[in-house]
């Protein structure tokens, strides 16, 4: 199987830090009411934690992230 170097792949151990790079990652977490960049947690906390405070299925916010980068990079 080849594996595409470019693609971009966050998981749920992800830490919100590490999205900001990703503007894309940060507008779908937006829309969903996930505004963790401004908490003093978001350099420590995972995507996975912060999915479950707010109610959010973390494989699926995981998946709709990738997509998003994924779709990008291949442009």
């Amino acid at each position: 199987t080849l594996v595409d170097v470019n693609m971009k792949k966050i998981n749920k151990k992800s830490k919100f830090n590490e999205l900001m790079r990703y503007p894309e990652a940060v507008e779908i977490l937006m829309e969903k009411g996930m505004y963790c960049f401004g908490c003093p947690m978001a350099m420590k906390e995972s995507i996975e934690h912060g999915a479950m405070a707010h109610g959010i299925d973390a494989d699926e916010l995981i998946k709709e992230i990738n997509k998003k980068l994924n779709k990008k990079s291949k442009r």
